[in-house]
């Protein structure tokens, strides 16, 4: 008999089921688009888009996008009172945290 993974979960007791779900929880907010970040800081597109220095219609399209430069995503975060750092990882080794990429522009 297959068991998926409510009925293992279901079968926890209740100190247990609650890390699984702490842990669960974790792992789905590690994960976010820009409009879930925004929402998720209790921010509106309007607060976002004064702190850019740009239209409402401006973010509203930031937060549709597939591909965005570094830099941009850089001060969008900021915008939200967050900073960006990028990490890469590997199968064969620790992750890296990438440096000089997304740093702010000195000349700004």
């Amino acid at each position: 008999m297959a068991l998926n993974v409510e009925d293992v979960i279901a079968r926890l007791d209740p100190a247990e089921r609650r890390k699984v779900e702490e842990m669960a929880a974790e792992l789905i907010a590690e994960e976010m688009t820009l409009r879930e970040l925004r929402k998720a800081r209790k921010l509106t597109q309007v607060s976002v888009a004064r702190e850019l220095g740009i239209g409402q219609d401006g973010v509203s399209r930031l937060e549709q996008r597939s591909d965005i430069l570094l830099s941009t995503l850089r001060r969008t975060v900021e915008a939200m009172g967050g900073s960006l750092s990028l990490i890469a990882r590997f199968p064969d080794r620790p992750p890296v945290e990438l440096s000089g990429l997304a740093e702010p522009d000195p000349r700004d």
